[in-house]
């Protein structure tokens, strides 16, 4: 009998034991990296890649954490590759199921990506989509992990755009039992909720007494012509250190990136002490290796 396909569609797509498993896990590969030990989990696997939105983060550390564990990742651009002339999802999931183990696949509707985990056969993993971006919030769970210990109870403030990232904060803590309370202008509040979900206009109501602070750019991929507008919307959901002084002395500020200094955080927050940011962006390599071992080798 065939394995059941697992697919990492929404961070809820794991269980509460799961993530913390994969959590884990990396800061077990990422302790063994430190010391100069590769672990060749992924040998001989093979990793397709689908970008149909530009990328730093995710194509790197999907890339590096399948060579760093002896795979391979292929990177399939959507305007070099036959999607570009027309070919639907479904034929190329099934295409790419009998080619390689896995598909990370980085495009604009959530739904294009459900389809894709409808006809695959190997595990699909959402790389972005325009409703959430798990594999962000993964890592921002291991980086929170390291430094504080276990989440649940806490308090994150979500300040911004109820995009993406604030939808899948929301799945984290439904999951993993933290109040989360989100800050966002009316007219730009996410439709999503949760029993440990709050929403407010007031960025300072969602800060104070906070153990965590997050935000995002203002005007995310394919909301260019907004970036004006929503500058002036936005302005007072900026993270400062005014703001940030009303959390607790010893929290922590995530960011996925890229950041538009002066904007959406200040230059004196994101490079000052609270700041983990690159410890942020780091951990998705470690989170990536943790998710693919799960997704490929144990599934």
């Amino acid at each position: 009998m065939s394995k059941l396909t697992r697919h990492f569609l929404r961070l809820d797509d794991l269980s509460r034991d799961e993530v913390v498993l994969i959590i884990e896990r990396a800061i077990e590969l990422k302790a063994s990296r430190a010391n100069g030990q590769r672990s060749s989990i992924l040998e001989n696997k093979t990793l397709a890649m689908i970008f149909e939105k530009s990328s730093t983060r995710t194509r790197v550390s999907f890339e590096a954490a399948m060579t760093e564990t002896g795979g391979k990742a292929i990177f399939l651009s959507s305007s070099e590759s036959q999607l570009a002339r027309g070919e639907p999802p479904e034929d190329t999931a099934r295409v790419l199921s009998e080619m390689t183990d896995a598909i990370m696949v980085r495009t604009f509707e959530h739904e294009i990506l459900n389809t894709y985990a409808e006809y695959a056969s190997v595990p699909i993993i959402n790389g972005l989509t325009n409703d959430f971006h798990p594999c962000q919030v993964l890592a921002d769970l291991l980086t929170w992990f390291e430094l504080r210990g276990d989440i649940e109870g806490k308090k994150v403030a979500w300040v911004g755009d109820g995009n993406n990232m604030c939808n899948s904060y929301i799945n984290a803590s439904t999951l993993m039992g933290f109040e989360l309370v989100i800050a966002s202008p009316s007219g730009y509040e996410t439709e999503l909720g949760g029993e440990w979900v709050r929403k407010t206009t007031s960025a300072k109501d969602a800060v104070e007494g906070a153990d965590l602070v997050v935000t995002d750019v203002w005007a995310s991929m394919g909301q260019e012509d907004e970036a004006e507008h929503r500058q002036s919307v936005f302005k007072p959901y900026q993270v400062d250190e005014k703001l940030m002084s009303l959390a607790r002395a010893d929290a922590l500020f995530m960011h996925c990136l890229p950041a538009h200094r002066g904007e959406e955080v200040t230059k004196q927050v994101i490079e000052g002490n609270s700041s983990v940011v690159w410890a942020e962006a780091g951990n998705r390599l470690h989170a990536q290796k943790a998710l693919l071992e799960f997704l490929i080798n144990y599934n």
